[in-house]
């Protein structure tokens, strides 16, 4: 298969990019899939699981107790972890700082 890039232009070259992306992703995972599902069966067919082989214990999804509550809505409330919410940034903007907002 021969492709002549000089013939093509920006857009067709860009939209080949993220085809040819997407197919390099799609065959990853499909591979990757493929690998652990091998791995899987033969630690079955040993008497184990994955994960005693592997010393891999369940993740735990605790959740993480809010820090801060709106004033003016205390039933909304912002753990410090990830992007401020709206109404932190509005506190914040108005001269009102993070220890003003504690719970």
């Amino acid at each position: 298969m021969s492709i002549d890039f000089d013939k093509m232009s920006l857009k067709e070259m860009r939209e080949m990019r993220t085809r040819l992306d997407r197919a390099i992703n799609s065959y990853e995972d499909r591979k990757r899939r493929e690998a652990l599902s091998a791995i899987e069966e033969a630690a079955r067919e040993h008497g184990f699981n994955l994960a005693e082989l592997t010393g891999g214990k369940p993740r735990r999804a605790g959740t993480v107790a809010p820090k801060y509550a709106n004033p003016e809505d205390p039933t909304m409330t912002w753990t410090g972890r990830g992007r401020k919410p709206r109404w932190v940034q509005e506190n914040l903007a108005e001269g009102k700082e993070l220890d003003d907002l504690l719970i």
